[in-house]
């Protein structure tokens, strides 16, 4: 097993904003625009940190907390706090012990962890490390579709071998987006550093294209998933299906009535569609869709334990997390991460206090005042 560099966190680092104002010393230009950009004018990656500062908290004082606790359940999991690392691809770009520190941290904190289907470490060495905690939170496992079913069968397969506990399905992605940051350093992966899931993953053959005809639409869109896609993942696995990227409650209802069993309301940190909504404009709508049939978690700029709070009080059962983590593995590897969530879950414990709420139970709309921006 790989052995993890033994790092600290400087004392001057205080809260997820240092974590990434250190971070950006230790990420060259070509990392830092890949983590770290985002689509278009990158419009909606600054929003969806701004739409949880617009809503205002309002507490009720005088109310029994002793006791109180951040628990929850998920997929009929406990989870030690409403907080899970979100999908990440090539963390080896940030450290070198990438989604293997990642794990380690997660688990040590009791908190969930999706890997990404574009992970730079095996997903079996990665399941290994996590589970050998016995206090470890859920383990899903992000996946894009291939152009090849049966390559998608077997990265299902082995993520079924390897103790994965659910199958996370990003949908928002058909294209990539528009990314001027990375243009710009002309981004690459350095030697080293691959999706290794992918590895055998033949090339996906290319249309011929007529004068005049779109090599998007008339040739790679051929291959991007519908509902007839999603219905055929869930009949391949007996693992729940998660879809992550939803932000129309149309798009909710339908999931719902295929038995699709989470939502995860995703932007995808605002890297694919600039001027998308966020992610807490769309929440509440997909909740309401819903009906409380399934659970509904929330990524995208989440920075403070106030946002966790505001994510719940909206009605999401969990909050994703994806650029702090990679601040925190970038400044310190496995302590790093683990200092990141340790930071959000003491944040939240005082929220809740102080905002009356003994446990996530108490966490409710009218504790809300105002509109996500």
């Amino acid at each position: 097993m790989h052995r993890l560099q033994r790092q600290t966190v400087p004392a001057s680092i205080v809260n997820l904003a240092d974590h990434e104002q250190q971070a950006r010393q230790h990420l060259d230009d070509n990392a830092w625009a890949y983590f770290g950009g985002g689509a278009g004018d990158e419009i909606t990656l600054r929003a969806n940190r701004t739409a949880w500062d617009a809503l205002r908290l309002q507490p009720r004082v005088l109310q029994r907390l002793a006791g109180g606790h951040t628990r929850t359940t998920l997929l009929g999991r406990t989870l030690a706090h409403p907080m899970m690392l979100a999908p990440v691809a090539f963390q080896r770009l940030a450290h070198i012990d990438g989604e293997l520190a990642s794990a380690y941290a997660a688990a040590a904190l009791g908190t969930g962890m999706v890997l990404s289907t574009q992970a730079s470490t095996p997903l079996e060495t990665v399941a290994q490390a996590f589970l050998a905690d016995v206090g470890s939170g859920p383990l899903w496992f992000q996946l894009y579709l291939q152009h090849d079913r049966g390559f998608t069968r077997t990265l299902v397969q082995r993520a079924e071998a390897a103790g994965y506990e659910a199958l996370v399905l990003t949908v928002d992605a058909p294209v990539s987006g528009i990314r001027d940051r990375e243009r710009r350093v002309g981004f690459h992966l350095p030697p080293g550093i691959r999706a290794v899931n992918l590895d055998g993953l033949s090339p996906r053959p290319s249309r011929p294209l007529q004068a005049g005809r779109s090599a998007l639409f008339d040739d790679l869109l051929h291959d991007a998933p519908t509902w007839d896609d999603v219905q055929w993942l869930q009949s391949i696995t007996h693992l729940p299906v998660l879809l992550k990227g939803v932000l129309h409650p149309d798009d909710a209802r339908q999931a719902a009535a295929i038995g699709v069993a989470g939502l995860i309301v995703s932007n995808h940190g605002g890297r694919t569609l600039d001027t998308a909504l966020t992610t807490a404009q769309a929440l509440p709508a997909i909740v309401q869709a819903v009906q409380g049939r399934l659970p509904v978690l929330v990524d995208g700029g989440i920075r403070r334990g106030t946002d966790v709070f505001k994510a719940l009080a909206l009605g999401a059962s969990a909050v994703l997390l994806g650029r702090p983590a990679i601040h925190g593995l970038a400044n310190a590897g496995a302590v790093g991460v683990a200092h990141v969530l340790r930071l959000l879950r003491d944040e939240l414990e005082a929220t809740m206090a102080l905002m009356g709420c003994a446990t996530l139970a108490d966490v409710a709309a009218a504790n809300l005042l105002g509109n996500p921006a």
